[in-house]
Order: C-alpha cells, then structure tokens, then sequence
C-alpha cells in the first residue's frame, strides 16, 4: 500500500481562494471509498491505496480543474510506498506519537 501526498494548484483563478477546486476534488475522491482512504490537511491531501490506482486518480486530480476552468494547473505529489510492512497513514502518525 502507498500513501500520496498531492496538492493541486490552479493558477490565475479569479480569486486568490482554491477551496472550491479542492471541494471538487474531493467530491471526486468520494466516488473511490472503499478503495482507497484519503484525508484532506490544511496544505494538502493525503491519498492511500495500491499505487497504481493512485496514479491514475492522481491523473484525473490533476485534470479536474481544467474542467472547470482553469487555464494552467500545477499539481505537487509525494509518494511514500514502502514494500518491507503494510504502511497506513494511521500507522505513520501512531508511530510518531508513541515515540513523544
């Protein structure tokens, strides 16, 4: 299992404010429950499932605010897929916390 970090960023918007196009992405993502666990964060959203179905959405994240409008988009992602342990984004944040 893999965990992404992505943010997606619409560029010369109207407004300085994107919490609409994350709405819409995130609007998106409700269709993939089940298969995969995202979490919005105040910078980002974090997306955990088999890599190669987060790729794909990744994809589409990136091309939904085009749909809508924008005219340039520029997405930053992250990938964490670590193959010797299962690896969740509950377990990532346990870890720490035991650790404090």
């Amino acid at each position: 299992m893999a965990i992404v970090d992505i943010t997606v960023i619409p560029v010369g918007t109207a407004s300085p404010s994107v919490s609409g196009y994350v709405a819409e992405l995130h609007k998106f993502l409700q269709q993939y429950e089940g298969s995969i666990k995202y979490e919005l964060t105040a910078m980002s959203t974090l997306i955990e499932g088999d890599l190669k179905e987060l790729l794909k959405i990744v994809q589409q994240l990136h091309e939904l605010p085009f749909e809508k409008g924008a005219q340039r988009v520029c997405t930053n992602i992250r990938i964490d897929d670590r193959r010797d342990k299962d690896l969740t984004m509950e377990q990532k944040v346990k870890s720490v916390q035991q650790k404090l």
